[in-house]
């Protein structure tokens, strides 16, 4: 009982951290942790010997109601399509992979990875990303190139932002071209993809960013990075989206051990931003033109920039020395994109609350990807390297913005697809609606009725306004006498009578238009 008082207490004490919360108007994360705990208090009391289980999904995960669903298959749609417009085919993979497959792979981010319990046999984790087990796809089979997409889910220890579309188990929409190709071309359609993708989906003005990992080694090594150093400094430098330089600098110089000189001379050059001008004035730069590293990476923009520009979007891309991208694997062209603009109430007022305004804006890099020429040969047994370049496109984020943008838009999101709805006006007509609705489905018509044997018409049209059900399909004794059918136009009212033989074809011109 002394058990039980004090569980009691614990939650009148857990009550009033989470009232004061919500009173102080606290982040959704912050007040959804203390009602987690509130919650895992009241489980222990149990009922009456009961075992009573904490009803949420794991910390950064979350379910899918079909409104939201509605939303994420379009945007599903308008990214495979456009997949399949350049050429690509489709592959899957193990939601898990050995261990070993993925470790050393994601620099000082392989401390995300989710490690599985050792049952006796292989150790296994979940996989991280779609770029590794693709790499080992290809090793695997000894694929030397093909074009392909992968949409699926990954899993990330990270620390979630559910509002800003961050979470531990979330899609990832991958596309890659594997192969040994002429330098820039597949890397400039890549970029081209990420471009049709944006605009399509409409969410507002973006940048894609644009570096080369050759360039920040070159730029590392004329500024005073030791070899040793140079990944955890480029970890560092990958941060720059989401810390000022002073704290970049500081975490440089106090954690990383690098001299103060080296960092201000960084500094210098991630403060620059341009397009083909720059890279030109970085190829006549005293130190950069030191590195041959650097001076092959800046060639490469060039001619990155010369493709985009017949492609029409360099209006988008800007090259931006300070574009790291923390993963191991790249060795060449890397890019991000950025929305400017979420064109969001919600998230202009998450601006107020940021000292970076671009940043909280948007809700971060919505695309990112780069060329990863070493990876396939690090499985494969004799090292034979396939080149390859890819883009990932930020599902998460991406959806955040669009449900943001359905809440705050008059228009319903509808559900279903259903085309017409097979109705009665009078009693005792089930089977007469069965043989119908029959009719409709085996003609390919997505079509519902109500189950119940004798629904009242009123109900039956109140369900297709609130479904978005955009016709209905009446059947009375006098219409059956007629061998007709009342057609009725949900949005109008207007009703018309139409023969039995030709409806299926009215239903199909007035709903497939």
């Amino acid at each position: 009982m002394e058990d039980k008082a004090q569980i009691q207490e614990a939650i009148k004490i857990q009550g009033e951290v989470v009232r004061k919360l919500k009173s102080e108007k606290a982040s959704k994360e912050q007040i959804d942790e203390e009602v987690a705990k509130l919650l895992e208090l009241k489980a222990q009391l149990g009922d009456d010997g009961k075992t009573q289980f904490v009803l949420k999904t794991p910390k950064g995960t979350r379910d899918y109601n079909p409104k939201q669903m509605a939303i994420r298959e379009k945007v599903f749609n308008t990214i495979i399509r456009c997949f399949k417009r350049h050429g690509a085919e489709t592959i899957d993979t193990p939601v898990f992979e050995l261990k070993e497959t993925l470790t050393g792979k994601y620099g000082e981010d392989s401390k995300l990875i989710y490690d599985l319990k050792d049952q006796g046999g292989e150790l296994l984790s979940l996989r991280y990303d779609l770029t590794v087990p693709f790499a080992r796809y290809l090793a695997m089979n000894k694929i030397t190139n093909i074009k392909r997409y992968h949409i699926a889910k990954v899993y990330r220890r990270d620390n979630p932002a559910m509002t800003r579309g961050r979470y531990r188990e979330f899609y990832q929409c991958d596309f890659d071209i594997a192969g040994q190709y002429d330098a820039m071309i597949p890397d400039a359609e890549c970029l081209k993809i990420v471009h049709e993708i944006l605009n399509e989906l409409d969410l507002g003005d973006f940048r894609i960013k644009v570096n080369d990992r050759r360039i920040l080694d070159g730029m590392f090594a004329v500024c005073g990075v030791p070899d040793d150093k140079f990944r955890t400094i480029c970890s560092t430098v990958d941060k720059l989206d989401k810390m000022s330089w002073e704290d970049v600098k500081k975490e440089m110089v106090n954690e990383k051990g690098l001299s103060e000189e080296a960092a201000d001379q960084i500094g210098e050059y991630v403060s620059m931003q341009g397009g083909m001008d720059l890279a030109e004035r970085l190829l006549q730069d005293h130190k950069m033109s030191q590195s041959k590293q650097a001076c092959a990476g800046l060639s490469d923009i060039k001619l990155l920039f010369k493709y985009l520009q017949l492609f029409h979007v360099t209006d988008k891309v800007v090259f931006d020395l300070s574009l790291a991208r923390g993963l191991d694997y790249y060795t060449g062209v890397i890019y991000e994109a950025v929305l400017t603009q979420a064109g969001t109430v919600s998230a202009a007022n998450e601006a107020q609350n940021d000292t970076n305004a671009e940043e909280s804006v948007s809700v971060g890099s919505v695309a990112g990807g780069g060329r990863y020429d070493g990876l396939v040969g690090m499985f494969d047994p004799k090292g034979r390297r396939v080149p390859c370049v890819g883009v990932s496109i930020g599902i998460e984020r991406i959806f955040s913005i669009m449900e943001q943008k359905a809440e705050a838009s008059p228009q319903k999101v509808r559900t279903t697809e259903v085309q017409i709805m097979v109705a009665s006006a009078q009693k005792n007509l089930l089977e007469e609606r069965l043989q119908l609705i029959s009719e409709l489905w085996n003609a390919g018509i997505k079509a519902e009725l109500m189950y119940k044997k004798n629904p009242k018409l009123l109900s039956q049209l109140q369900y297709c306004e609130e479904a978005g059900i955009p016709l209905v399909a009446i059947l009375g004794e006098q219409e059956l006498k007629d061998g007709v059918v009342k057609l009725r136009v949900v949005a109008t009212r207007e009703e018309v009578d139409i023969s039995r033989a030709d409806l299926i074809s009215e239903i199909k011109r007035r709903t497939e238009a």
